[in-house]
């Protein structure tokens, strides 16, 4: 659950609008969303035009914080990677803020950009944004050996749910940079404030 509210910024580059009328529903989907991000996601009102799409991705988003068997640190730098090489900024501003209020080392949300030359990640995560980055690559670029390495330090179950979770953030990314969305001012709450 995060613990500091975002600002909504509308996103100007919005390829597809995000007002929607005022029904029971879309109440509903404000009320759940603000009270757990503490702003309404820009994704969630772009989703809402068509409702069997939203059914399906969110009963999907609804059940991966079951998948439990990877580091969360693991998981979201994997997904950080995706997001940064598709270019999604809402993705990159959301999971920044996930990440930072789960409590992952800020030398590695920062270190992101230029994580080869940087040693803020173990060799394992350093595996894995390779992995990500390679399974975004149009066509995908792994190889028997990035596999064969991640192996090493996953296991099959862990490797699995890997693979999907970059998948998934594939999905999102290209969803959400294709429909013009852009930061929602989320990485703006994670600075600790001046005192």
């Amino acid at each position: 659950m995060a613990t500091m509210s975002p600002v909504t910024v509308s996103a100007p580059t919005a390829r597809i609008p995000l007002e929607h009328r005022n029904t029971p529903f879309v109440r509903i989907a404000r009320w759940w969303s603000r009270r757990r991000y503490g702003a309404m996601l820009e994704p969630l009102l772009a989703t809402m035009h068509n409702r069997k799409v939203l059914t399906s991705m969110g009963l999907l988003e609804l059940t991966v914080p079951r998948w439990s068997s990877l580091d969360p640190d693991v998981r979201d730098l994997a997904e950080l990677a995706v997001s940064a090489q598709i270019g999604c900024s809402w993705c990159i501003d959301f999971g920044y803020f996930l990440s930072h209020n789960r409590g992952m080392d800020r030398a590695k949300l920062e270190g992101l950009a230029d994580w080869r030359a940087s040693d803020a990640y173990s060799p394992l995560e350093r595996q894995v944004l390779g992995f990500a980055e390679a399974m975004t690559t149009t066509p995908p670029t792994v190889t028997d050996e990035m596999v064969e390495g991640l192996r090493a330090s996953l296991t099959d179950e862990q490797l699995v749910e890997l693979t999907a979770m970059i998948a998934l953030e594939n999905l999102r990314s290209r969803t959400n940079a294709a429909l013009g969305l852009t930061s929602q001012g989320f990485k703006d709450h994670c600075e600790v404030p001046s005192a």
